[in-house]
């Protein structure tokens, strides 16, 4: 029998309720947990690579040309004004990279280190798939920050207490990879 307190559920929806586990814990909160957990790990692995990348351009650490190494690079690739183009890319992966690591604005952060690896696919196109020459570590960062972007950052994220609309959306996600692989072929298109 029923309380009268409780309202009734039809036979129908209580499949649909989260199913209990031994110790009174909720299988769909602990699946959500290693969810969560999952998309931390991705975030620190490619939000870390990528500021330390960025990093290296503006500031010349972890052996990194610096903004002047960084512009030569630019200007023997093609690109026009190759100092400023070195700092908007130093600016973009090393903001985004953060972004990601915090799980802040992540839709933004998410598509500018994609649109970023968009534009080192451009460059290094053509040298096969495998490094040094080859294409993997771009094409791997462009997937994970486009894996990020298009599912959010989970729960262990800045965003969270954000007054962001909720929960993330897969078109939010997709309009800013979108975002993304536009201005990254303006920028491609500014190659000589």
């Amino acid at each position: 029998m029923s309380s009268p307190h409780a309202p009734e559920t039809p036979d129908s929806a209580r499949h649909l309720q989260p199913s209990r586990v031994p110790g009174g814990s909720d299988a769909a909160s602990t699946e959500q947990s290693g969810h969560d957990a999952g998309l931390l790990v991705l975030r620190l692995a490619v939000g870390l690579t990528i500021a330390a990348h960025g990093s290296q351009k503006l500031f010349g650490w972890f052996s990194g040309g610096g903004i002047d190494g960084t512009a030569q690079f630019f200007e023997s690739s093609g690109y026009p004004s190759a100092k400023t183009m070195a700092v908007v890319a130093g600016l973009t992966e090393t903001l985004g990279g953060l972004g990601l690591v915090l799980g802040l604005l992540t839709p933004l952060a998410g598509a500018a280190v994609f649109g970023t690896m968009l534009n080192a696919l451009a460059v290094k196109w053509g040298g096969g798939f495998f490094a040094p020459q080859g294409v993997e570590y771009e094409l791997l960062l462009a997937a994970g920050a486009a894996a990020l972007t298009l599912t959010g950052p989970g729960r262990l994220a800045a965003d969270r207490v954000l007054p962001l609309p909720r929960p993330h959306r897969l078109t939010h996600g997709v309009g800013a990879l979108v975002l993304g692989a536009v201005l990254a072929g303006v920028v491609v298109l500014t190659r000589s």
